[in-house]
């Protein structure tokens, strides 16, 4: 195994971190296809299963091409890195764009969605949506900042429980002729406002298509499975595409045989539930669950979207804090982005999930699309062994995709979906401007380049100034560290309180080690003001001037409160102010 191994992802721990997106997808995805064609009557619900199976064979495309991304591209990153090695700069920064508005809103979508099936179980949760999607958020930030793997321990048995009784409610439910239980209030006969034909079943297959999102996260989090990460993850893909196929297909059947149509108050998930099990504990069972996994479904994006930050990172398209891991290994500050980021998302939604659904699967499409677009590059520049066949397939994915999210953006813009239209170019432009300042900076620096020789003449005469505010082991600490660096040494303080100031005076001349006390007049009680002033005096003269700054280091991290932060207050201001060379050292106390 190697170095980190054991924070990563196995096969079945990734099914379980990062496919919940896609698997708990099949909640509302045959919902959504009902939804759109019962508006022509209650019998164009029989369209649901041929409708389901084209989205079965456009998710078959995906999965083999994500397959192929995986092993061309093992470093992660999906329609990013596809684009940005095949279709150039703009294309990359799109797929980025598309990419992060689809995790950040899954991870709203899957948290709203599972606080508004909680409450639908439990009538007194309704009045606190809001604080439920809050405390769910936190509880997955926290998991993940302490690392995926162990996250996904913690997912395996609710994904499996899912699974098995999404495949329980599937075979159960084909073998009855007849529901056992119809749940619901009955709705008005749904009067035919349109007749089946191809724009309703594109509106159809475009809303249906929902049950694809989450397809690709695996692709963009390759890093976070065990060697060979490219091996297991395109494994894991398969299995993804497998279960998310026959739940998909399964459910859609049932929906035909039992002729499902919308009723008040439940979903057309719990109506298959009750039709298979009845109304008994097993019913409970499955929509808590149901609950539960779309509420851990924003796992994926907790997995996926970090890879990705740290991915434009590296690429000088986002600030370079987003590549560092923490010692798990982590993305620390990807996870935090995303988490505080769906937060501001569910409080100015009110973790209200229809205002949401307009936006969601929309990002998803144009990464599908740009991914097979790029892949058909790659095929016809690359022309190794069945490219023809290859680049085929993904070229259909590509138009299936696109014409998808086309129909999906043109029927939903009126309810948000125009919001997009804002989004995507700014995170674009964020992306760019990053770059190019990371560019200019490059530019400026000679970044990479031989320096010519140095022609720097020895400095005779440097200062090491340390500030001093009373007399303790720190300051003696500090001296000892100044007497090991050459050249002159002079401690100073500052005269906020005269009284205590003549008290370290005196002290000084008695103790007499051997360095002077400086004395800053300081009028209106200002330390960094005093002391940024006189480095500055001090280095007018282009004399070399260190400043050493020492600071208690306490054992526990929770004490660390109770110390002066002064020490990188004045370390900010000397760098941001001054010449100088800003030195610190910890004096750590046990």
């Amino acid at each position: 195994m190697q170095k980190g191994d054991k924070y990563r992802l196995t096969t079945v721990g990734g099914l379980a971190a990062l496919s919940l997106d896609a698997l708990s997808s099949v909640a509302y995805g045959p919902e959504a296809i009902v939804l759109v064609l019962v508006v022509a009557g209650s019998a164009a619900v029989s369209w649901t299963l041929p409708v389901a199976g084209a989205i079965a064979a456009l998710l078959l495309v995906l999965v083999l091409s994500y397959r192929q991304v995986i092993a061309v591209h093992p470093d992660g990153g999906g329609s990013y890195a596809v684009a940005k090695k095949r279709l150039g700069r703009f294309a990359a920064l799109l797929a980025a764009a598309s990419l992060v508005v689809d995790y950040v809103l899954t991870v709203a979508v899957s948290l709203a969605a599972g606080a508004a099936s909680l409450a639908s179980a439990f009538p007194a949760l309704g009045d606190h949506l809001l604080t439920l999607t809050l405390a769910g958020l936190a509880l997955l930030t926290v998991l993940n900042l302490i690392g995926v793997a162990e996250s996904a321990k913690v997912l395996m048995a609710p994904a499996f429980l899912f699974i098995t009784l999404m495949v329980a409610v599937i075979v159960t439910g084909l073998v009855r002729s007849e529901p056992v239980a119809v749940i619901g209030t009955d709705e008005a006969p749904f009067p035919v406002l349109e007749a089946v034909g191809i724009l309703l079943l594109l509106k159809a297959f475009a809303a249906g298509c929902s049950a694809l999102t989450g397809v690709e996260a695996i692709a963009n989090a390759v890093p976070a499975f065990r060697s060979p990460a490219a091996r297991r993850a395109q494994h894991t893909e398969v299995a993804l595409g497998v279960l998310l196929g026959v739940m998909l297909l399964g459910l859609s059947w049932l929906i035909r045989q039992h002729e499902v149509v919308p009723r008040g108050g439940v979903t057309i998930l719990a109506q298959l539930a009750a039709a298979a099990f009845g109304t008994g504990w097993l019913f409970y069972l499955t929509n808590l669950a149901v609950t539960v996994v779309l509420v851990l479904a924003a796992n994926t994006s907790f997995g996926g979207l970090p890879v990705l930050l740290s991915l434009l990172a590296k690429d000088r398209r986002l600030p370079s804090l987003f590549a560092m891991r923490s010692e798990r290994p982590v993305f620390r500050y990807g996870v935090l982005a995303l988490a505080l980021t769906a937060g501001l998302i569910l409080l100015v939604v009110d973790a209200d999930t229809h205002r949401l659904l307009p936006l969601y699967a929309i990002g998803v499409f144009i990464g599908f699309t740009i991914s097979q677009t790029g892949l058909v590059r790659h095929w016809f520049q690359e022309r190794g062994r069945g490219w023809r066949s290859r680049m085929l397939l993904n070229g259909f994915g590509a138009v299936l995709t696109c014409v998808a999210g086309i129909v999906l953006l043109a029927e939903k813009f009126h309810e948000g979906a125009w919001l997009l239209l804002i989004i995507v170019p700014a995170l674009i432009i964020l992306f760019a401007r990053t770059e190019n300042y990371y560019r200019a900076i490059a530019e400026k620096m000679h970044l990479g380049q031989i320096p010519p020789p140095l022609t720097c003449t020895p400095d005779n005469d440097p200062l090491v100034i340390v500030p001093v505010v009373t007399m303790s082991d720190v300051t003696v600490h500090a001296l000892e560290a100044a007497l090991r660096m050459r050249g002159e040494i002079i401690a100073v303080a500052a005269e906020i309180d005269p009284a205590k100031t003549k008290a370290l005076s005196a002290r000084w001349t008695e103790w007499n080690p051997g360095i002077p006390l400086v004395v800053l007049p300081c009028p209106h009680r200002n330390l960094v003001a005093t002391l940024t002033g006189y480095v500055r005096k001090q280095t007018a003269d282009r004399r070399h001037v260190t400043v050493l700054l020492a600071q208690m280091e306490p054992k526990r991290w929770r004490h660390r409160i109770f110390h002066n932060p002064r020490g990188p207050v004045l370390a900010t201001a000397l760098r941001a102010r001054t010449d100088a060379v800003v030195a610190t050292m910890a004096v750590r106390i046990d």
